[in-house]
């Protein structure tokens, strides 16, 4: 069960009500009133992305760009069709958040998308939803519909002159349609594979179109940073990494769940939030940011703040902020065979150094951890990696290396077990 504590998001919404995701609860939340103020007081887009600026956005999907200025990269003086797309393909393992978000406050995020195209000159908008919440979708489209109802969407929104026609589209499951430009071929009918870079989406995106693509979370802020000012949310967070966050905890904890918190908080107080270590077991590691970013020890991510430059200062990302707890009973050549699994699946197959780079990688893990592993498998591991980081289209590749590098950099005791006794350091067997 999802458990949250009062942010920007969430603030006032009862998560175990049923029906708190219906368009009248949320205006009776105040939604909808950033909206009106920049209709009603015709305010500009250059007023707009100022505010963003200001409040220190940073995308919530994982690479953490500044929003304020993502949006200013639109040629919003050019003639012609421009789209805002809204990724919600959430498929990091450890995210869950944007899932919630479309289910229990589904109004934000139309609301953000809405004033979204306002500023950068667009007047139709798609939500790309996760192909493996069919349910959610059905439910975004029933928001959709409130919101024509009441005349948010649709032509010439609250007499304003404005009109802004919002969709939802269906992925298909596929963990590479969460790099945007894999997302928009998905959505052309094509296969979801990443474009190269440049062009950049701000200039030739959907249907060769500009095009704005921002996070669920990210956008689902945005209304209360125009009702509320960028300075207010900005003081929420840290200098550079404003507001709240939801972070998606899993793993050995009692209370798993999501939390919004202000960016800034320390770990500890996200994991007594979660109800601490589940069976009162020792925690070994914690991934801060999703399956993708490097696993830290113990004793290290319990001095780390949770936002963006303290994770980084520590060795990893705070990514989606998907933050997977693991205890001490957990062997770490097992755990990170899974995850090199996972990579060597999703690759689209697109780039050589991809394509059999994490398939390499995942036979030499799956040797060390079936008793067949060679010492110098560990340097063949990094060599590997060498070879593939940096090197392709998408940053997949990169994603796939950062776990196999950083689960031997810091657990390298239990690899060399492994391969010299034949046997789990960690359960004094075969795992």
């Amino acid at each position: 069960m999802a458990i949250y504590k009062s942010g920007v998001i969430f603030a006032d919404v009862d998560t175990f009500d049923k029906n708190c995701w219906h368009i009248d609860k949320y205006i009776a939340r105040g939604g909808y009133e950033a909206l009106k103020q920049i209709l009603n007081n015709k305010i500009t887009s250059d007023v707009i992305i100022s505010e963003l600026k200001m409040s220190g956005l940073r995308g919530r999907g994982g690479a953490g760009f500044p929003t304020g200025l993502k949006w200013s990269f639109m040629p919003r003086a050019m003639d012609g069709q421009k789209y805002i797309v809204c990724n919600s393909d959430e498929g990091e393992p450890g995210t869950f958040k944007d899932k919630d978000i479309l289910e229990f406050n589904p109004h934000s995020l139309i609301e953000g998308m809405i004033i979204a195209g306002y500023t950068i000159g667009a007047s139709v908008g798609y939500n790309y939803i996760h192909g493996e919440i069919f349910e959610i979708y059905e439910q975004f489209e029933e928001a959709l519909r409130e919101a024509i109802e009441a005349g948010f969407l649709g032509n010439n929104i609250l007499g304003s002159g404005f009109s802004f026609n919002l969709y939802a589209h269906h992925g298909y499951g596929a963990y590479i349609c969460g790099e945007e430009t894999a997302l928009i071929e998905s959505m052309e009918g094509k296969k979801g594979q990443p474009r190269f870079k440049p062009p950049f989406p701000a200039s030739f995106g959907l249907y060769g179109k500009p095009t704005t693509i921002n996070n669920t979370e990210s956008l689902a802020s945005v209304p209360f940073i125009i009702k509320d000012t960028g300075k207010s949310f900005l003081e929420k967070g840290t200098p550079n990494s404003g507001g709240t966050k939801l972070f998606s905890i899993s793993g050995h904890i009692n209370r798993p769940g999501n939390y919004e918190i202000p960016l800034g908080t320390p770990f500890r107080e996200l994991l007594a939030l979660a109800g601490g270590m589940k069976n009162n077991k020792k925690m070994k590691a914690v991934i801060p940011g999703g399956s993708s970013a490097p696993v830290l020890p113990a004793d290290i991510m319990m001095d780390c703040n949770m936002d963006y430059d303290s994770i980084a200062k520590a060795g990893s990302m705070l990514g989606s902020g998907a933050v997977i707890v693991i205890n001490e009973d957990v062997c770490m050549v097992k755990a990170l065979e899974r995850l090199a699994w996972f990579y060597h699946e999703e690759s689209c197959g697109q780039c050589t150094p991809c394509r059999e780079g994490t398939g390499w990688m995942y036979d030499i893990i799956h040797r060390i951890e079936n008793k067949m592993g060679k010492i110098e498998d560990l340097e063949l591991l990094d060599s590997i990696g060498n070879q593939m980081a940096g090197r392709t289209i998408c940053a997949l590749a990169d994603a796939a290396v950062f776990p196999v590098r950083s689960f031997i950099k810091h657990f390298k005791d239990e690899f060399v077990h492994h391969i010299e006794h034949k046997e789990c350091k960690v359960n004094h067997k075969w795992c």
